[in-house]
């Protein structure tokens, strides 16, 4: 595999905009559990589909993840995947960090 490039720039701007994905992203997440809250579903089906989206999504690195500079380019990959951010959030970050993300959606 590839050695994954980022700049020391990549890793600030990544912890300064980490906390605003998150939280659009636990929107989002709130808005989809509403809709399943909504739904015509039996209250008791409504009560465990909710406990289990949560538990699942509690693990989820848009949740969640390890404020680790060598794990940088595996949460940006998870956040792409899990939809919390997408290509262009990366517009500001360097093209090394760039080119290391998309080797993993090269198919």
């Amino acid at each position: 595999m590839q050695e994954q490039k980022f700049t020391k720039q990549d890793w600030k701007l990544f912890r300064n905009k980490i906390a605003d994905w998150q939280e659009s992203y636990m929107d989002k997440l709130t808005k989809e559990y509403i809709e399943l809250m909504n739904s015509d579903a039996k209250p008791s089906e409504k009560f465990w589909d909710l406990d289990k989206r949560i538990k699942e999504d509690k693990r989820r690195k848009g949740v969640l993840l390890n404020m680790s500079r060598s794990d940088l380019i595996y949460n940006i990959v998870s956040l792409i995947n899990e939809g919390a951010i997408d290509f262009g959030d990366l517009e500001d970050f360097s093209d090394e960090l760039k080119e290391s993300v998309s080797i993993f959606f090269k198919r």
